[in-house]
C-alpha cells in the first residue's frame, strides 16, 4: 500500500496550492483520509480529514475557511485545496488513510494521528512573504 502526495511548492503569502494524494495497493474509497503537516522544529499537527462517506469534513482552527479537503473515490485520491496561504503554512504536508472501512468516529478521533495507519511521504509547502 502506498500513498503518494504531490502538489507542494513555493507560493507567496495569499496564494493557493492544491495538494493531491493518490493511493495504490488497496482501495480507500470508503475509509477516512486526512492531511497533517509538520513545520521545522515543531510537532506534526492535524490539518483536515474527511469521513469515509465524504459527508463530513474536519479542519483545524488555523485552516478552517481557507482549506478544503475532498476526495475522488473513483480515483482513490484525496485533495487539499489551500487558499489564502499564510507564512505559518510552511511545512511538510502528509496525507494519511485509515485501514478500517466504513467506520465513523467521534470528531476528536479524526484529529488524532494515531487513527491513521497509512502515511504518504510528504510534500513540501513553502509560503514566502
Amino acid at each position: 500500500v502506498q500513498l503518494q502526495a504531490s502538489g507542494g511548492g513555493l507560493v507567496q503569502a495569499g496564494g493557493t496550492l492544491r495538494l493531491s494524494c493518490v493511493a495504490s495497493g488497496r482501495t480507500f474509497s470508503d475509509s477516512v483520509m486526512g492531511w497533517f503537516r509538520q513545520a521545522p522544529g515543531k510537532a506534526r499537527e492535524f490539518v483536515a480529514a474527511i469521513s469515509w462517506s465524504g459527508s463530513m469534513t474536519f479542519y483545524s482552527d488555523s485552516v478552517k475557511g481557507r482549506f478544503t479537503i475532498s476526495r475522488d473515490s473513483a480515483k482513490n485520491t484525496q485533495y487539499l485545496q489551500m487558499n489564502s496561504l499564510r507564512l505559518e503554512g510552511t511545512a511538510v504536508y502528509y496525507c494519511s488513510a485509515d485501514s478500517r472501512r466504513r467506520t465513523t468516529y467521534g470528531e476528536h478521533e479524526y484529529r488524532r494521528g494515531g487513527l491513521y495507519d497509512y502515511w504518504g511521504q510528504g510534500t513540501q509547502v513553502t509560503v514566502s512573504s
